[in-house]
């Protein structure tokens, strides 16, 4: 294909600072050299053919097919378990089948957690059940179980105001949700808090706005220096029940029975996979999900979805024969969800290759229907990916908003290297979230060829384009 005019990174600069900035009606002051303008809408009927492609081609709905039959043949894939590493295997050896370059698995040490057989019963005011989901790194309980009556508390403020009413009992946490990032602090630490005041364990209402009984598990981490508890998370109806029960005096008692255990470290695979640079193969732009998930529903959402829609982006390209002047890496992260293991040993021993990176893109939030990119970089980054959505109009207004919301590659936007995550209608992500509702049910195959599409044409571009993106300082 012909290739627009190549400018030089200091011409570019150049042309920033004369240019003249006109700001519009929405107060936008983004400035581009008319030269690198031409650049980026000559990549038009390109990124036309990657959409029609994935969205009324020979790639319509691949990647909802794919995502499937992985799924459905693995399953959950939590770390440590041998399903994950055949799993691993499996994308291995069909990315050598795509006909994708440098396919290789990069050895990790990961932790290896089991969950076990766990059961929670009311015995106290009366005999009920309770749906449960132990949390990551979690302690387990004697064979028999921990019998004790329990507190029910709606904050940790009410947990310290009452801490002389704790030793030997159950905390029950019945926290509201705000948000996830503010509620998640009762999972993580949760059981830490509770040990120093002298419970025996916790249990936590699951974090999320919505339940349909559905109990949601995720990883706690215990402090230094507390006795460490069985900790785990509850529907939100049984907390809710268990405070009003609290509210009216009655005696709560509860069995708690968790095999819960962390056993030797074991050895994991980040996953590889490119498609190589034409004419500057060592600099890079990456997608990539993580492959590894809790052990409980499909891990389709989580992150079954992200990693594919990487994946099949760059198999889409191989297809096309598009061949970008840098090089195109899919990363499939392992043991994201036991604390981004695998993404943080990539990136610390690839550490000497950072400088190469042009720009980083995960999904990790659900592949909802798209709504354009949340990014983190500097101005002149933001007007770039600008033009860029404009190319992907075909699919409706593609828009950007700051900042990117990516944990695995968080350690490179923080070193200041341009980043971005996919930005989907993703309302109810936190529904589904680390439960066994987490099913190819809450996948969309358009959804999932936007997705595609949008990974595929912004990661071709910015692989080709002939400037580098700036760095944050």
């Amino acid at each position: 294909m012909l290739r627009p005019v190549k400018i030089s990174f200091f011409t570019w600069l150049l042309l920033i600072k004369f240019v003249v900035a006109v700001n519009d009606t929405n107060n936008n002051t983004c400035v581009l050299p008319p030269n690198l303008i031409q650049e980026i809408d000559s990549y038009a009927p390109l990124v036309q053919s990657i959409i029609n492609e994935t969205l009324s081609g020979s790639f319509k709905s691949v990647t909802w097919n794919e995502l499937a039959d992985f799924v459905d043949k693995f399953g959950p894939r939590l770390t440590g378990t041998e399903v994950l590493e055949k799993s691993i295997d499996y994308v291995l050896n069909k990315s050598v089948d795509f006909g994708l370059e440098n396919v290789h698995g990069e050895p990790v040490t990961v932790p290896h957690w089991v969950r076990g057989q766990e059961s929670a019963t009311l015995l106290k005011p009366r005999q009920k059940d309770i749906a449960l989901l132990g949390l990551g790194y979690s302690v387990g309980t004697p064979p028999e179980g921990i019998t004790a009556e329990a507190i029910v508390v709606n904050s940790f403020k009410e947990l310290e105001e009452r801490q002389h009413e704790v030793p030997g009992k159950i905390v029950v946490y019945n926290q509201k949700y705000v948000s996830y990032d503010k509620t998640v602090q009762y999972r993580s630490k949760g059981a830490s808090v509770a040990s120093k005041y002298g419970a025996v364990a916790a249990l936590i209402r699951s974090v999320t706005p919505y339940s349909l009984y559905t109990p949601h598990t995720g990883m706690q981490s215990y402090a230094p220096n507390v006795t460490k508890i069985p900790v785990a998370c509850i529907t939100a109806e049984d907390a809710s029940l268990l405070k009003r029960m609290a509210n009216r005096g009655y005696t709560i008692q509860i069995n708690l029975k968790m095999q819960a255990k962390n056993l030797p470290d074991k050895v994991s695979r980040n996953v590889i996979a490119e498609i190589v640079g034409s004419t500057v193969p060592n600099k890079v732009v990456v997608v990539s999900g993580h492959i590894d998930s809790w052990d409980v529903g499909q891990g389709a959402m989580d992150d079954g979805g992200g990693a594919f829609i990487s994946w099949q982006a760059v198999r889409l390209l191989k297809q096309l024969k598009y061949r970008p002047r840098r090089t195109i890496r899919m990363i499939m992260w392992t043991a994201e969800e036991l604390g981004i293991i695998g993404a943080r040993h990539y990136i610390k021993t690839h550490k000497d290759t950072e400088q190469n990176l042009q720009f980083v893109l995960e999904s990790d939030i659900g592949t909802f229907m798209p709504l354009g990119l949340e990014f983190t970089g500097v101005e002149q980054v933001k007007c770039i990916l600008e033009r860029v959505m404009k190319l992907l109009s075909p699919m409706g207004q593609m828009k950007l908003r700051s900042p990117n919301q990516g944990p695995d590659i968080a350690d490179w936007v923080n070193a200041g290297v341009p980043g971005g995550s996919l930005w989907t209608r993703n309302d109810k992500y936190f529904y589904y979230h680390h439960t066994n509702a987490d099913t190819m049910l809450v996948e969309n195959p358009d959804a999932l060829d936007r997705g595609t599409a949008l990974f595929a044409a912004v990661s071709y571009v910015l692989a080709d384009l002939s400037i580098d993106l700036p760095r944050q300082k």
